[in-house]
């Protein structure tokens, strides 16, 4: 007897340190350990003078950029329509920008600049805050920021687009976008969005549509009223670490799309939101359109007044998320008309959402 349930005793070790063993091998579920913390410091006033602009940033004390975002305040009554996304961008240092040579240009970046401009009105309650969201993740130890940039738009109320794409085999986790000169007043991104290099996206023109994976690439779009041959558009896209494997990762892309604004002097906002298995908000990007913009090449807005006047973190319906957020599942692009109505104008708004369960 009990040489029989020394038997079964060893038996059932056996079984038990054979399960173990196969809960250990390659390619067994792990659980997603992407973390993001929100930071922003708040709102900075400004701009105050007409054709000028305002910067600021905000900073991961841990964990390193993996998008980041701006909300603009506008106020009310006179001088509305004047304010407008010139930047949504990461940095070195919170004050240097990556306007040089292009390719990959800054590694485990941990700021992000949020730059406002004024057109010909200024408004009292002007203000810009920027956003940085903070990533940890088991895999994704190490981030580079490419960059690249086109000397467009150069024409009155043409589109013009700048595409910066990862290296092969990293991963993208936002993005962000630049345009100068940032004082003559007209000029001013109106869209930053995932997309693809391939021939299915016309080469970053199309952007991401909602539930693609694995995004390659990030588009810029520069709008300008006004015909100015200096202007410069410029693409980021920040990707996980050369060296990385990065095979168990999947960032997910929730996109929405709504009509308007269409009356002159008013805003629309719009908000995309990660599922419940697609892993963790990352970053995120906005666009104002005439709409089709995941299907069809990017075409701009009615009138080249119309502009952007945020991309931001936020709650389900649109509220942009305080300091230290570690839950935020939205993001919220906002957009608005200058002083003329459109007929076409369409709110476009991506969220990017990591998991890097293997």
């Amino acid at each position: 007897m009990a040489h029989r349930s020394l038997t079964r005793f060893t038996s059932r070790k056996a079984l038990l340190v054979g399960a173990l063993l196969v809960l250990a091998t390659p390619g067994s579920a792990y659980a997603n350990s992407v973390a993001v913390t929100v930071r922003t410091p708040g709102a900075t006033a400004g701009p105050t003078a007409i054709d000028s602009s305002v910067s600021t940033d905000a900073q991961c004390g841990s964990g390193l950029v993996s998008g980041g975002g701006i909300d603009q305040a506008i106020g009310t009554g006179a001088g509305v329509n004047g304010n407008h996304v010139l930047s949504s961008e990461p940095s070195s240092d919170g004050t240097s920008e990556y306007t040089g040579t292009t390719g990959v240009v800054g590694t485990d970046v941990a700021y992000w600049i949020a730059r406002g401009g004024s057109g010909g009105q200024v408004n009292s309650s002007f203000s810009t805050t920027p956003y940085a969201m903070c990533l940890t993740s088991t895999l994704i130890g190490h981030t580079q920021v490419v960059m690249n940039k086109a000397n467009t738009p150069t024409t009155a109320a043409t589109v013009g687009l700048a595409t910066a794409t990862c290296p092969s085999g990293t991963v993208l986790l936002g993005g962000g976008a630049l345009v100068t000169p940032g004082n003559t007043g007209n000029f001013k991104v109106i869209g930053s969005f995932p997309t693809f290099a391939d021939s299915a996206h016309d080469h970053g023109k199309i952007a991401a549509a909602d539930g693609a994976t694995n995004p390659d690439s990030w588009t810029a779009v520069g709008w300008d009223n006004s015909t100015n041959a200096a202007n410069e558009t410029y693409a980021y896209a920040i990707c996980s670490g050369s060296g990385i494997n990065v095979s168990g990762v999947t960032v997910t892309v929730r996109f929405g799309e709504v009509s308007g604004p269409n009356t002159g002097s008013t805003g629309q906002n719009a908000t995309a939101t990660c599922g419940s298995g697609d892993g963790k908000l990352v970053s995120g990007g906005a666009a104002i359109s005439s709409g089709g913009v995941s299907t069809t090449d990017f075409t701009g807005p009615g009138s080249g007044g119309d502009h952007l006047n945020g991309s931001f973190p936020s709650d389900s319906s649109g509220n942009p998320v305080a300091n230290g957020a570690t839950t935020a599942a939205s993001w919220t692009a906002f957009a608005h008309t200058g002083g003329m109505a459109s007929t076409s104008n369409h709110t476009d708004v991506w969220a990017l959402c990591a998991n890097d369960g293997v």
